[in-house]
Order: C-alpha cells, then sequence, then structure tokens
C-alpha cells in the first residue's frame, strides 16, 4: 500500500509538471515583435556547453571545379560569377576565371546554366552513417547539412521546390542525416543562405539564356543592383524556410548574410514562428545570425572565419572552413593543430565554434578532411573537460599573441600560438583551466595568477595535467604561477592543467547588531 501511495504521488507530481509546463508555454508565445522575442533564452544551456559543431558545404556546385586550372583563382561563388563575361556583365573588361572555366567545361553559359549543374548532381558517395559517426568522433555536439545556399537548390526533399536534391540526386540528405545525428546524441542544425539568392543570380538574368519556367530557381527578372526582392522572392524564400522547420524540427538554424537586407517583418515573423515551435516541440531552439539581421538578446551572433580579439557578455559563434567552403581539386586545409588553437580561444571568450567539412561532390569526406576531424576528436577526448560545458574565467587570457582586432575574416592573418600563450576557461568557482597553446618546455609561468596581482584571491589545492596521472609540480610566488612541465604529454597540440581552488568565502556573523559592539 505504501508503495503504491508512492506511486500515485509521483504520477500526480507528473501530471502537475505537465500541466504547469503546458501554461507556461501558452503564456511564453513570442509575438513577432522584438520587445517580445528578446525575452527568449537565445543561448539555452546545451548551446553554451557544446562548444563545437559541424556543417556540410555540399550539393551540385560541388562537382562545378572539377577539372580546373589549380594554378588559378575561382570565386566560390561559382552560380554567380559562371556569368560574368566581362561584356554584358561587367567584369573591367575582362570575364571571370570562373565564366572561363565553366564554359570550357560545360559550354557557353546562355545554353548550359546553372541548371545544368544541377541536372547532373551526383550522390552516389553520401552515407549519412558514416558522416555521423566522424561527427561524432570528431566531437562535435551538434551537427547538420548547409539545407540551402544561394543557389536556392533544397537539401532535402522538398514540396516547396522543385529544385531539391530527390528530384536530383535521388536522396534526402537532411532526414538521413537527422536520423543518424540524433542517434549518437548529437543535435540537429540545418543553415539557410538563400537570402541572397536575388543578388546571385542577378547576372544570369543580365547575361541571358534565362528560360521563364525557371524563373522559380533563378528568381523573377531584375537588375545586377536590385537589392529589393519581389514578392514572389519573400513568399518562396519562407515557405521554403518554413518546411524544413515543420518537417526536420532542428535545433539550430544558422543564417548566412543578407538577411538584415530584407524586411524587419519577414524577421521576426521566422524568430517568432521558430521559437514557438521550439515550445511545441519542448526544446529550447537556437538561431544564429551574421551582420544586424537580429540582435544579441534574440539570437547568437556570428563571425565568419573570425571572431572578437576579447570576451563578450552575449554568447556568440564562428563559422569556419578549414580550407574553401565547397570542394576544390587539390585543396589546402588547416592543420588540426590550428583548428584546435582557434577552438581554445574561441571558447576563451564566450563563444563556440561551427566549423565547415566540404565532401567531395560525389558525397564521399574526403580523407583528409577524415583525419583532421579524427586528430581534433582525439584531442578533445583528452582535454574535452577544459571546453565542454565551461563557461568564460576572470580573464580569457595571456601571452604575446593576440588577434590585433576582432571580427569578420580575421583568420585570413597568420596566428601563430606559442607556449608562453594560455588561455583561460572554468568549470566552476572552484574549478578552472590553463590551456597552454603549445607543448610546454621547461617551466610555465603564468603572470596572471602572480601573488601580486588580484585577480586570483583563492588557495590552490591542487593542479593535474588533463590525461595524464603524472605527479603535476608547482609552486605560485611573485613571478607568477610556475608549474613544471611533465616526462611525458598525454596528447597533441595544446596541454589543458586542471586547477582547483580551496574557494572564496566571508564571515557571516548574523545576530544584533549591538551584540558585536565593544
Amino acid at each position: 500500500m505504501k508503495h503504491l501511495i508512492v506511486l500515485i504521488t509521483f504520477f500526480l507530481i507528473l501530471c502537475v509538471t505537465g500541466f504547469t509546463w503546458a501554461q507556461n508555454s501558452a503564456h511564453k508565445k513570442y509575438m513577432a515583435n522584438w520587445e517580445s522575442l528578446e525575452q527568449v533564452n537565445q543561448a539555452p544551456d546545451w548551446f553554451r556547453d557544446a562548444k563545437f559543431g559541424i556543417y556540410t558545404h555540399w550539393g551540385p556546385v560541388s562537382s562545378a571545379f572539377v577539372g580546373a586550372d589549380p594554378k588559378k583563382w575561382y570565386a566560390g561563388w561559382h552560380g554567380m560569377k559562371m556569368y560574368v563575361d566581362g561584356k554584358k556583365v561587367p567584369n573591367n573588361g575582362k570575364p571571370s576565371s570562373n565564366y572561363t572555366h565553366h564554359k570550357k567545361k560545360y559550354g557557353d553559359p546562355k545554353k548550359y546554366g546553372y541548371k545544368h549543374i544541377i541536372e547532373q548532381f551526383e550522390t552516389s558517395g553520401f552515407n549519412a552513417k558514416e558522416w555521423a559517426e566522424l561527427f561524432a568522433l570528431s566531437g562535435a555536439k551538434f551537427a547538420g547539412p548547409v539545407a540551402m545556399h544561394h543557389d536556392n537548390f533544397a537539401m532535402w526533399d522538398s514540396k516547396a521546390t522543385r529544385w531539391n536534391s530527390m528530384n536530383y540526386g535521388s536522396i534526402d540528405p537532411s532526414a538521413e542525416l537527422k536520423k543518424e545525428i540524433e542517434a549518437k546524441g548529437l543535435k540537429f542544425m540545418g543553415s539557410f543562405h538563400h537570402a541572397f539568392t536575388w543578388q546571385y543570380f542577378a547576372p544570369a538574368h543580365k547575361y541571358g539564356g534565362v528560360s521563364p519556367e525557371d524563373y522559380d530557381l533563378y528568381t523573377n527578372p531584375h537588375p545586377l543592383d536590385s537589392e529589393t526582392p519581389d514578392a514572389d522572392f519573400y513568399e518562396s524564400w519562407w515557405a521554403k524556410l518554413k518546411e524544413f522547420i515543420d518537417v526536420y524540427q532542428p535545433d539550430l538554424i544558422w543564417f548566412d548574410w543578407w538577411l538584415e537586407n530584407m524586411t524587419e517583418e519577414c524577421r521576426t515573423k521566422f524568430l517568432a514562428y521558430y521559437y514557438n515551435k521550439g515550445l511545441e516541440w519542448s526544446k529550447e531552439v537556437v538561431v544564429c545570425y551574421k551582420e544586424s539581421t537580429f540582435n544579441e538578446d534574440s539570437a547568437i551572433k556570428d563571425y565568419e572565419r573570425g571572431r572578437p580579439n576579447q570576451p563578450k557578455e552575449h554568447v556568440w559563434l564562428t563559422d569556419t572552413s578549414p580550407g574553401a567552403w565547397f570542394y576544390r581539386p587539390g585543396a589546402v586545409f588547416k592543420t588540426p593543430n590550428d583548428l584546435v588553437d582557434i577552438l581554445i580561444d574561441i571558447v576563451s571568450k564566450n563563444g563556440s565554434m561551427l566549423l565547415n567539412v566540404p565532401p567531395n561532390p560525389d558525397g564521399s569526406i574526403p580523407e583528409e578532411m577524415v583525419h583532421l576531424l579524427k586528430e581534433i576528436g582525439q584531442w578533445l577526448s583528452v582535454n574535452g573537460d577544459a571546453i565542454y560545458g565551461t563557461r568564460p574565467w576572470t580573464i580569457f587570457g595571456e601571452g604575446p599573441t593576440r588577434l590585433p582586432e576582432g571580427g569578420h575574416k580575421v583568420e585570413k592573418l597568420d596566428i601563430v600560438y606559442k607556449n608562453s600563450d594560455i588561455r583561460f576557461t572554468k568549470k566552476s568557482d572552484k574549478e578552472f583551466y590553463a590551456i597552454v597553446m603549445d607543448k610546454p618546455e621547461g617551466e610555465t609561468v603564468i603572470k596572471s595568477l602572480s601573488t601580486q596581482i588580484g585577480v586570483l584571491n583563492s588557495v590552490i589545492k591542487n593542479i593535474e595535467l588533463l590525461g595524464s596521472d603524472e605527479t603535476i609540480e608547482w609552486t605560485r610566488n611573485e613571478s607568477g604561477l610556475v608549474i613544471k612541465a611533465p616526462n611525458q604529454f598525454p596528447s597533441e597540440y595544446a596541454h589543458a592543467y586542471k586547477i582547483t581552488l580551496e574557494g572564496y568565502s566571508e564571515n557571516n556573523i548574523g545576530g544584533e547588531v549591538d551584540a558585536h559592539v565593544d
């Protein structure tokens, strides 16, 4: 009888809790205005804890550069630049390298336009399970496809557009990836770049050869310099985005630029719809954006191939790629060491990293990327405690190597971190990490932790090197925290010391004031 009462009580609690959540959800419903949208928890704990995600630039355009001259430079926006002949579409009187390559490979863009590339989309190498296994092995905590790039092509079985991967490719990568990614315990995301489609395909109309029956791909004809999409464009933009949200229920939606040029009405409409869907699905969803599309109280700001040079109060994101965004033959990739250092610097400043994986044209993952992701995963398997679930410490770091400025594209600078560069993260008020950005030699002196500087106002109880059982020798004095390098290191690249503190406390006398007066 006692057990029955306990079970009944537990059931009633669940019912009340569910009812209360439903009431709160109804009460929380977001309206399409900034006052309402700024009440959202735009950076839920799952995202703040994740730190590392992956998305994939793959689609029909991946095959465009096969056979290209490896000694020549080509713009990444091939669907736009392939029409720049230097005459009809101005370019200082010269054709773009993309135009020259396209004409040689396919023929005149007037006859063999971008839709010709779509019609040849080949997907035989795609394996969602292998992708998801690799993403999980890399240590990523969220992942998903570039659902729609500037070319207006849907990487899912879309009913909102005939230009989709089921009609051209006979697969639904979004559905397959969602299943396999979530099976690995990762959150599922999709990115959308199709706001820029309005300008992306303007050169196609200028060059000529676009049939009216294909305006649903290329948009309606408009001038090259038009920044005012028409009503058809807005309707189509929203239909595709809404369909992906409704069908695939993503945990995160990421936007590329140019959406800031569209109406405020369409932007707030999206936010309200998606956040309310999150309430309906009983999960906290995330929106990431560039430029001034939203604001930092309603969504998470993204820096393309860049990052701030100091910590930010709001959580933020970097999207970056180890090389070109889409497949390029003979591509040169960043090293695992480069990407690990970038990730550490990002996390120390209250950010997260979204790393691009550019698959081969057929959807298989290049061996160079497989190696890179496995190396990052190996490092995180040892040092992940200093990354996942952390928050910014009192200061983000010390050392000679700093970004001279923050913002987009700062990764173009040649930043090489040394073993005198330190970055900090924390797990709690009694646990924080000092990450040495290169292999320590002899002694590491962390000047910020000197007894003469008021950054650390607590006694250090213990220091250990993540992944190592070796006893770490250390002293703290006027010069700083001096850590003697261990005999062996458990991982490559940067190395994380876990510092456990006694903690800070204050007297709490209590009682009547007069009782303590002499």
